[in-house]
């Protein structure tokens, strides 16, 4: 089962578990706060780098 969880990217929500139910996940989230998981490299490695931190 799929729920909501934080990007470490950019904070806003998005889904963790077995892929199958990220739309009943996504319908309590307004559009504006879903994170598509469209990051650049350079965002991932910057949110990698802060959380050695």
């Amino acid at each position: 089962m799929c729920r909501p969880t934080t990007c470490e990217v950019c904070g806003k929500t998005t889904w963790k578990g077995c892929g199958k139910h990220i739309d009943s996940v996504k319908e309590q989230v307004p559009p504006d706060q879903w994170c598509d998981k469209n990051h650049t490299d350079e965002e991932y490695a910057a949110a990698e780098k802060s959380s050695l931190n």
